[in-house]
């Protein structure tokens, strides 16, 4: 049976028309595998009969695009049978990888391959073996491997739907139940009837944002009015944060270049589910936080701190609960990161403030948000303006609505298997695009939270120091849970009983009425305060004192009469 052709969404072809060499957009991970001392053999040809048993179960890896003609529309998905020759390569690392975890040598290869652009006449995907790293500790063999997969076919929730597909809960791993496909392996569709197709797709859109247009002028609304009521338009250095305001000129936001350079990080997860509970936070505030933090850090090595707050452009999905499809349903929020504010606990608070704002606001807009739009002219509308975009440095111009991208994608919560080998780190690797020269993609994974960070090559060259002072920033966030979570000294105590103290005469006093029994109140509550505060404070201090060492003891005063016994007392 001939297969019938998927027109791309509008926010799915948009990554396609947004698409450049200086902005390639495609999404993946690094990941680390460890390989059992019984396995033989090369790991890339165990890795294609792997992905080659699985490929029935996972759509997203044999489509391709077919495109309309003269370019009218957006293009549509049909079958296709990939090369996994081609589409799974190996790659042999310098003999550097083999010092330490290798770490640096990983980073180096994907900063090379990320900015090759995929082939849009093959499947939209491609898997790199790295090859060359030192052994485990237990001896087994350690490999990479750098996955690419374009942001037009996936988002981040519809990665992690695949990677359900072709990871395995064991090393042994498992028989899909997988129905053998009647569809054709060769589309049969002449240029007629795909024209005559899209005509009707684009209808039926135009038909439906009609009818939506009534709950979307109220959602908008509402949403407006939230906006308004919780945020300030100008924040600056208010304690009222707000995320409508654009964010000020760092050296992240310019034109961005061919260059890429990667970094990555694993953090301790259950650290960091355990800071979220000190505070009183959400883990992705606790994110958010680090990466604050660590901004702060690197841009005062960078032409100093802005007085105003960096804002994080923050996806956020779209999609039902239980929906697993390959497409994207995913838009954008801004969040104040509160860069600003010297104190941690300040800045925390300031988050929180600013996720909070942006849930209320964007909350009532999730159900309106379109992910799909009449197409009809746009593909060559969206590519010329990207190009003069680009080529214009229009983004070195203007104001930025946003410094960087932040992604916080849950990840499965037990170690994964492929082809027998067990992963051992996940690095999410994402997208920069002209006026955000950063992306950092965070996702967590078995017992750890792997950071991602992906910049341009040309303004954030070392981007390394970045994701080392992410290190940093999760140390002091560590000393300050520490802190909050010491058992009380017996000066806190000292001080809080006295507070309490004063406080109690002085409300007693004060119940007499009047401006006298107000002041009289205030000043005997004072001196009660001061008081028991003076004297706890010498308690304190004298508990603090070393003992006194004891007198020597006394010699005994020899018998007066020989012969005569000591009393003895008996205990």
């Amino acid at each position: 049976m001939a297969c019938t052709m998927k027109q791309l969404s509008g926010l799915d072809a948009t990554f396609l028309h947004l698409e450049t060499p200086e902005m390639p957009m495609h999404v993946g991970a690094l990941h680390v595998f460890e390989i059992p001392p019984g396995q033989t053999g090369k790991f890339v040809t165990r890795l294609r009969a792997h992905i080659a048993s699985r490929l029935p179960a996972a759509p997203v890896l044999r489509r391709r695009l077919w495109w309309m003609p003269l370019n009218l529309a957006n293009p549509a998905w049909v079958d296709a049978e990939p090369d996994l020759r081609e589409h799974i390569v190996e790659i042999k690392l310098p003999p550097s990888a083999k010092l330490g975890d290798g770490l640096a040598a990983l980073e180096a290869a994907v900063s090379q391959l990320h900015p090759v652009l995929l082939d849009r006449r093959k499947p939209l995907w491609k898997m790199h073996v790295l090859e060359g790293l030192a052994n485990a500790p237990d001896g087994s063999r350690r490999v990479g491997l750098y996955t690419q997969f374009h942001h037009a076919a996936v988002d981040g929730q519809a990665a992690v739907a695949l990677a359900q597909v072709i990871l395995d809960l064991q090393a042994t791993g498992r028989d899909l139940a997988i129905r053998p496909s009647s569809r054709s392996k060769v589309f049969q569709l002449g240029w007629q009837e795909i024209l005559r197709g899209a005509i009707a797709n684009e209808a039926s859109q135009v038909a439906q944002i009609v009818k939506q247009l009534p709950g979307t002028a109220k959602a908008l609304a509402g949403a407006a009015g939230a906006a308004l009521q919780r945020t300030q338009l100008l924040a600056g250095d208010q304690a009222t944060p707000s995320n409508l305001t654009l964010a000020p000129r760092t050296v992240l936001n310019q034109s961005v270049g061919a260059g890429r350079a990667f970094a990555a990080i694993s953090l301790p997860l259950d650290r960091l589910k355990a800071s979220a509970r000190t505070h009183e936070a959400t883990l992705n505030d606790i994110v958010l936080l680090l990466c604050s933090t660590a901004l702060r850090r690197w841009l005062g090595q960078h032409g100093g701190v802005p007085r105003k707050s960096l804002v994080a452009a923050v996806p956020i999905s779209l999609r039902a609960k239980g929906d697993t499809s390959a497409d994207n349903q995913a838009s954008m929020s801004l969040i104040s990161l509160g860069t600003q504010v010297v104190d941690l606990r300040k800045r925390l608070a300031h988050i929180k403030q600013a996720t909070g704002a942006m849930k209320a606001t964007v909350g009532g807009l999730k159900s309106v948000l379109p992910t799909d739009f009449p197409s009809i002219g746009v593909p060559w509308l969206m590519e010329a303006l990207t190009a003069l975009y680009g080529k214009a440095k229009v983004a070195d111009r203007i104001p930025q609505v946003a410094n960087l991208v932040i992604s916080n994608v849950p990840g499965p919560p037990v170690p994964l298997y492929m082809a027998g080998a067990r992963m051992t780190a996940n690095f999410p690797t994402s997208i920069v695009v002209h006026g955000m020269a950063l992306n950092i993609t965070v996702q967590s994974y078995d017992q750890q939270m792997d950071f991602g960070l992906m910049a341009d090559g040309a303004a954030m060259p070392d981007v390394r120091t970045l994701a080392d002072a992410l290190r940093v920033a999760f140390d002091d966030l560590c000393v300050l849970d520490d802190e909050l979570n010491a058992p009380p000294t017996l000066a806190d105590t000292g001080r809080a009983v006295a507070a309490q103290a004063g406080k109690r005469v002085q409300g007693g006093l004060s119940s007499m009425g009047g401006k006298v029994g107000s002041l009289v109140g205030g000043m005997v509550g004072s001196v009660v305060k001061r008081a028991v505060q003076g004297a706890v404070s010498g308690a304190v201090k004298q508990a603090a004192k070393p003992a006194a060492k004891p007198a020597p003891a006394a010699r005994k005063a020899p018998a007066k009469a020989a012969g005569k016994r000591p009393r003895t007392i008996k205990a």
